[in-house]
């Protein structure tokens, strides 16, 4: 190792390339002038005057610009431009640091001779102690900033600990910093491996043996703190969380003694000693749930470059492609970016192959695997590396530690305290251990949204539940966490509803992890049922509010399966079987199984005379009768409904029953009366129609609102039906719910493309909910986007591929029993047949829509099924224009029964043509007053065409 020396002049002062010539002014660079102002020329005087120490901006600016007024901002300019000009950060060299709210420091060794740095091959220094440090890794993957960062802290403050758990990374980062800094302290550096000193009172002997101080006394402390006490040196002390109390009291004296000692630490836990600044190192950054998967975008992140990197250097051929960069970031994520976990992992590629790597850690953690031979003992395995944590634990701790491994992610204080707590430890021990466990960095503290949650790293709950302990222990702490995440989900089950986006809900969703294990448990071999079935009943509808429908489908039907009929019937399996229907019905369809829970779940709320549960339960079963085309049977539950809700005092009861007569009311064409009971519904508090989301399984605020964009629109009311859709939609997305925000799009794409023929608001929309549908596994949705993508392309004019599109469409929704949107799929069909010149087949299709519409009572679509009606007997090669007109004037009748101005417009649009074609005068006179009675939308397709016919029968 290269020994430095060197002694200052006032005058002349080399550094590096550099000669500063103080009395002339001048900066010469290897014998070449480097031109730079006079202001960042006295900057350089001034901090190469008074190196290695801080001086404060106020400081430099009193002597740069004395009697001048600047602010900050010069001297920030400046020095970026004395930087430029001197090379700084250039092929690694460092001249002027920034220490983060004090200053600068000139940090470059500095000489009085043009030989600024004589070098010697000795193995001491002038400081008498040992300089040499072990190996700089040639490559240090995503510490970069971090190495600089605290190279500055340290030349700053003089005392850091870097802490965090075992295998992050600390003593190869504390390494690159002793190197970093070796020139500034002119290679008095000593690196002092603390791992071989078992005896906390050797700690003191063994620096004083480093130093070469021959100690004649008990305590060799005296003899290092005289030996130091005027030397500039750099002391590493590595590992020592084990002596921990020994190395905080010998590096507090020598803080206060030895003013020119930097002291840097490396520590599971925090010295908590005089003068001490802790920087906690965390693991290297994973990419997020949500970041692309490509391998370019994923090597922008440290942990799986640091795998790739280290898996090639093993001899893995990873030529890495998108695929494979998904399954590095999922190891990477489940080793939660420990450095010495992926660089173990990684290892194992060039043997096992990527994909078996990551098969291998899906079954265990492997906390075997064998690292570098060079690694010091404790870091060869991760079973090492935690074997050397768990040693310096007491029997509190880790009995603690063991209990608190149940938990499968994130925890509060409080969940710890509910399992980790007995009769014989009190919860205040458990909140002490916790505090320990933290401090030593087995356990990791984080604040969420300003609430402080914990977690064990995988690696050490891996490493814990590895270790032995009693069927009977395991069993009790299994039981005692099911039975608190059933708490848990108690209280979340009213808190739910208050929360109005993901933000707010993230902390329910991250325990729903700790609920999916205990679940697993309860059903398991050597589970509990009767806490299994009541967690399932706690857990379903909040599986289902939060749209985690497969998961609400398999543990409810789980729990049902297992329940014992003369001790569970009741409230649980009411809610189970509502569940149950429910996620049957938006992933499966509306199937029978789906239809027989819903109405066991309603016989039950009879059966135990609660209005409340009746009134909640009638929101599925309408939806259910709605789905499958049954409008009769909606309508009549939506009646039954209203009368349920006079006798409830809940007021968001009272919301859910307008909301499902409003809507029922609108598929029988009374758009008045849904019109009232939808406003009536939609005005409320949107957080009253979020606590039915249980029972619905979506935000009724939004179901309310865009039926009644749809009801304002029939009305003639095109502006303010826009306005509703548009805002309802943006309430459903902020919700980010899939369930509810499919719902509110699948209704406003048909007002914008059906009804409106809006196509670039329509489409924009159809590509959203398209990809909602494929994320979420939404079946009867993605066959409704493939009708819709029909319809758009016969408005389009590509009538034979649209007819195509909606033929596949209508045979998949009948066969799911979605049969909310059929009739204006076959209206559309119908239009599409026409146009290429099937008319047969179209007319069958419309003829067979308006005798179901009759049959089943959604006949909201009767007026446009006529007019569409009338126009294919218009368009046939004989038409027949009698029978149009037939139909056209009993669509205007249908259309002033129900007051839907928008349909009267539009027919009378085409009635007008047909008469004016038979040269009939009363043409203009009926077109005329219709659309006379519009206030607004005058820029919407119908009425610029009934102007333009106007105008043209003027």
């Amino acid at each position: 190792m290269i020994a430095l020396t060197a002694a200052r002049s006032r005058d002349k002062v080399f550094f590096g390339p550099f000669k500063l010539v103080v009395s002339e002014r001048l900066l010469t660079k290897e014998g070449t002038p480097v031109e730079l102002g006079a202001r960042a020329l006295d900057i350089l005087i001034a901090l190469v005057s008074r190196a290695s120490e801080v001086l404060s901006k106020k400081e430099l600016m009193t002597q740069v610009w004395s009697g001048v007024v600047v602010d900050e901002a010069s001297l920030r300019v400046h020095i970026a431009g004395l930087r430029k000009a001197l090379g700084d950060g250039l092929d690694c060299a460092r001249y002027i640091a920034t220490v983060p709210g004090r200053g600068y420091c000139f940090v470059a060794p500095t000489s009085s001779t043009d030989e600024t740095i004589s070098v010697t091959e000795t193995g001491t220094n002038a400081s008498g102690g040992s300089h040499l440090l072990p190996a700089r890794l040639t490559r240090i993957v995503g510490r970069t900033d971090t190495i600089s960062a605290l190279s500055t802290q340290l030349s700053a403050s003089r005392f850091i600990t870097i802490v965090g758990p075992g295998g992050v990374g600390k003593t190869t980062l504390a390494v690159a910093v002793a190197h970093d800094l070796l020139e500034s302290f002119l290679g008095s550096a000593l690196f002092v491996d603390l791992t071989m000193v078992s005896d906390p009172r050797m700690v003191a002997a063994t620096l004083a043996s480093m130093l070469g101080i021959s100690v004649r006394s008990d305590d060799p402390t005296p003899s290092v703190m005289a030996h130091l006490r005027e030397k500039r040196v750099l002391l590493v002390f590595d590992n020592c969380e084990h002596v921990v109390d020994a190395v905080a009291a010998v590096s507090a004296r020598l803080f206060r003694a030895a003013s020119q000692v930097h002291l840097l630490a490396t520590s599971r836990e925090a010295l908590r000693a005089e003068g001490e600044y802790v920087y906690p190192l965390e693991p290297l950054d994973v990419p997020p749930d949500d970041s692309p998967p490509t391998a370019s975008a994923v090597l922008a992140f440290s942990a799986p470059k640091l795998f790739v990197e280290r898996a090639v250097a093993c001899g893995a051929r990873l030529n890495l492609s998108d695929a494979d960069a998904a399954v590095v970031t999922g190891i990477c994520r489940k080793l939660d970016g420990v450095a010495l976990a992926i660089e173990l992992a990684a290892g194992r590629v060039a043997a096992l192959g990527l994909q078996q790597t990551a098969a291998l850690l899906d079954q265990r953690l492997t906390l075997l695997w064998q690292g570098r031979r060079t690694a010091p003992a404790r870091q060869k395995t991760l079973q090492a590396t935690l074997d050397w944590s768990y040693g310096l634990l007491s029997k509190l701790e880790r009995m603690v530690l063991r209990r608190l491994a149940i938990f499968v992610g994130d925890f509060t204080m409080e969940a710890a305290q509910a399992i980790a707590a007995d009769a014989a430890v009190e919860p205040a021990l458990v909140f002490d251990a916790i505090e320990n466990l933290v401090s030593k960095s087995m356990v990791v503290a984080r604040p969420i949204r300003g609430t402080m949650r914990y977690r064990l790293l995988a690696t050490t709950r891996s490493y814990i539940l590895g270790r032995e302990a009693s069927d009977a222990e395991l069993i009790e702490l299994a039981k005692r966490h099911a039975v608190y995440c059933k708490r848990w989900l108690e209280l979340a089950g009213s808190t739910w509803p208050t929360l109005s986006n993901a933000v707010e809900r993230a902390p329910y969703l991250d325990g729903l992890g700790d609920v999916r294990a205990a679940l697993e448990w309860c059903f398991g071999a050597d589970g509990d049922i009767d806490t299994g079935v009541a967690l399932a009943a706690a857990a379903a509808p909040i599986f289902l509010a939060m749209s985690l429908l497969t998961e609400c489908h398999r543990w409810a039907e789980t729990a049902i399966a297992a329940l014992d009929r003369t001790t569970h019937i009741g409230f649980e399996e009411m809610h189970l079987q509502a569940t149950l229907g429910l996620s049957l019905m938006f992933t499966r369809g509306s199937t029978e199984a789906a239809r027989v829970a819903l109405n066991r779940s309603l016989t039950i709320a009879e059966e135990r005379g609660e209005p409340l549960n009746q009134l909640q339960l009638l929101a599925p079963l309408t939806m259910y009768h709605l789905r499958i085309g049954d409008f009769k049977t909606a309508i009549a539950l939506g009646e039954r409904a209203s009368a349920l809700s006079t006798a409830v005092a809940d007021p968001a009861a009272v919301v859910l029953a307008h909301s499902i007569s409003g809507i029922s009311l609108t598929h029988t064409g009374n758009l008045a009366g849904a019109r009232l009971k939808l406003e009536a519904a939609h005005e409320r508090a949107p957080t009253l129609h979020r606590t039915n989301a249980i029972y619905l399984g979506f935000d009724g605020h939004d179901l309310a609102g865009v039926f009644l964009a749809r009801t304002l629109w029939q009305q003639g009311f095109p502006d303010q039906a826009r306005a509703c859709a548009r805002q309802t939609i943006k309430d459903a997305a902020a919700t980010d719910h899939p369930v509810t925000l499919s719902i509110a799009l699948i209704w406003a794409i048909s007002m914008f493309l059906w009804m409106m023929d809006d196509h670039e608001t329509g489409e924009e929309l159809l590509a959203w909910f398209i990809a909602r549908a494929e994320a979420h596994s939404l079946g009867p949705y993605l066959a409704v986007g493939r009708g819709y993508r029909g319809l758009l392309a016969v408005r389009k004019g590509a009538a034979k591929d649209g007819v195509k599109s909606l033929r596949g469409a209508l045979t998949e929704l009948h066969s799911a029993r979605y049969e909310l949107l059929t009739t204006m799929f076959s209206v559309s069909l119908a239009q599409g047949l026409s146009a290429i010149d099937h008319h047969a087949e179209s007319l069958t299709v419309i003829e067979d829509a308006i005798a179901l519409v009759e049959e089943n009572g959604d006949v909201s679509y009767m007026p446009e099924l006529l007019r569409t009606k009338a126009n294919v007997l218009l368009s046939m090669s004989q038409p027949k224009y009698d029978e149009a007109e037939l139909n056209l004037l009993r669509s205007l009748e249908w259309s002033r029964n129900q007051g839907a101005l928008a349909w009267e417009l539009r027919t009378s649009v085409d009635l007008a043509r047909l008469l004016a074609k038979k040269g009939r005068s009363d043409a203009r006179s009926l077109l005329q007053p219709v659309y006379a009675r519009f206030g607004e939308g005058l820029d919407t397709p119908d009425l610029r065409a009934a102007e333009r016919l106007l105008a043209i029968l003027q």
